[in-house]
């Protein structure tokens, strides 16, 4: 199937009504998990929006790593202040390793942050309107936590092994460091004009305030938390302004890079962690959906609630119970466009060794090429769909760990990965095996939909937005430097 991929053809004439088709799907596949179920949808804080997985190079060094980079809490507004968004204190936020058949857990990196209370001791000052700035002393934040931050959140990292139940605490007291306020009070994000800087090939390059809050762990392992620019792109605004036109551009199929990115000038929240090879378990052997034999490891996030809160009207809620799972990711998409309104909720409470019996009639007989069809007259495939259930079942990103370190986008690495002729050691050097920050998932995915399950002919379709507003950097932590409030922008 891989060389089916490989090959090139224009076919839109067998296309009925093809660029209606192509907004069609494009309204289903408008974010990658930003707004995937109805509960979710009213905890931003715990509702997670991307998962990025591949094989790279730790920073300065030969050794090489598997990178987990994870966006939470969509849509945070650059300009939020005084707050801004921050990780919740009553949240467990989880990185997954598990079994790329199976979907069973093997191993967590536990991601537990401070409080946000203003009765917690995170905060210099508590006699200032201000979050970050005054904190004992007025001026520019210089230093991540330094005398002039006032509130500063911190996290610790835990390793539970499902193998034996066990859990050891791998970093504590980690420091997150302060949104991008802007050019007064965090300057060291900025340019001279008060805009993110970002795109640096080298850990020197790093903005100070990321690179001081990059932590090597007790194991070997490498963690980072904190803002970012939302690393996902699409044309969200034309789609829901009853598909403007402008999503076709003028090839006729979404191919030129015209639209207009819908998550241009938001931020997100992230955490991330970078885990040299000799510290993941053994590669396990597994079926890659379009190149076959592989080894490697499944790779998904979760987050979980405590599941009991008592509200008071004298004090901060105290919370109680056991932790409860509220939100899960792994592939791109999965959730949002293929599993219907009845499952949504449930499928973010359970765990992907139940996705085959509960989940897998999804992928295999997909609703959206039904409504294409019957719309447009046309054709696609709407049962027997293996090629779907290949990839998002059990619903784990699969990342095969022998083929070395992966081009990243904006370097050498193509934006449609295998589709594009991008490969690494005989796999896709990005989804779906694995992801990388900059994969065109909305573009992949159209064209599975389009050309599955047979591949016999191949249709390149997209929605216009062919990259992110701003490059990411190229090392760990990866995603884009967070936007300004001062100077954000969501206009072309």
């Amino acid at each position: 199937m891989h060389s089916l991929f490989s090959r090139r053809t224009s076919g839109m004439s067998k296309l009925a009504a093809g660029g209606s088709v192509l907004l069609l799907a494009a309204t289903a596949l408008l974010a990658s998990s930003h707004s995937d179920a109805p509960l979710i949808k009213q905890d931003p804080s715990a509702n997670l929006t991307d998962v990025y997985a591949f094989i790279g190079l730790k920073s300065n060094s030969t050794t090489q790593v598997l990178n987990i980079i994870v966006n939470v809490h969509p849509f945070c507004e650059p300009g939020d202040g005084v707050m801004y968004d921050r990780f919740a204190g009553d949240a467990l936020y989880s990185i997954n390793l598990a079994d790329p058949n199976t979907g069973a857990l093997i191993k967590s990196y536990n991601f537990q942050f401070s409080s946000v209370s203003s009765a917690a001791g995170n905060y210099k000052n508590l006699g200032t309107i201000l979050s970050y700035g005054r904190g004992t002393a007025i001026g520019s934040i210089e230093t991540v936590g330094d005398a002039r931050q006032n509130y500063t959140q911190s996290y610790s990292v835990t390793e539970f092994d499902a193998s034996n139940s066990q859990s050891t605490v791998l970093g504590s007291n980690l420091l997150v460091p302060p949104p991008n306020v802007g050019e007064k009070t965090t300057p060291l994000y900025n340019n001279a004009s008060g805009i993110p800087v970002s795109g640096a090939a080298t850990f020197a390059a790093l903005d100070p305030y990321t690179a001081q809050t990059i932590y090597t762990l007790s194991n070997g392992e490498v963690a980072w938390a904190g803002s970012r620019d939302d690393s996902f792109f699409a044309d969200t605004a034309g789609i829901f302004d009853l598909l403007e036109a402008r999503i076709l551009g003028p090839d006729g199929h979404g191919q030129t890079g015209n639209g207009i990115d819908g998550f241009k000038g938001y931020n997100v929240l992230t955490y991330a962690i970078q885990i040299p090879l000799t510290l993941l378990p053994a590669a396990i052997q597994y079926n890659d959906a379009f190149t076959g034999k592989s080894h490697g490891i499944g790779v998904y996030a979760s987050v979980s609630r405590p599941r009991i809160e008592l509200r008071s009207t004298s004090g901060d809620p105290v919370t109680s119970g056991p932790w409860i799972q509220v939100d899960r990711l792994g592939n791109p998409l999965f959730n949002e466009v293929l599993v219907a309104l009845q499952d949504k909720d449930n499928y973010n409470r359970d765990v992907p060794t139940d996705d085959a019996a509960k989940y897998a009639k999804y992928a295999t007989t997909p609703e959206l090429p039904v409504l294409i069809n019957a719309v447009f007259g046309t054709g696609f495939a709407t049962t027997g769909r293996a090629d779907l259930k290949a990839v998002f079942i059990p619903d784990v990103l699969r990342v095969d760990t022998t083929t070395g370190p992966v081009p990243l986008i904006g370097q050498t690495g193509n934006r449609l990965s295998g589709l594009g002729g991008d490969t690494t050691g005989g796999k896709w050097s990005g989804w779906p095996n694995g992801r990388r920050p900059g994969d065109d998932v909305v573009d992949i995915a159209l064209t599975a939909v389009a050309s599955g399950p047979s591949y016999a002919s191949i249709f390149l379709l997209g929605d216009n937005i062919n990259a992110n507003d701003h490059p990411y950097n190229y090392v760990f932590p990866y995603i884009a430097t967070p936007n300004a409030g001062p100077t954000n922008r969501k206009d072309p």
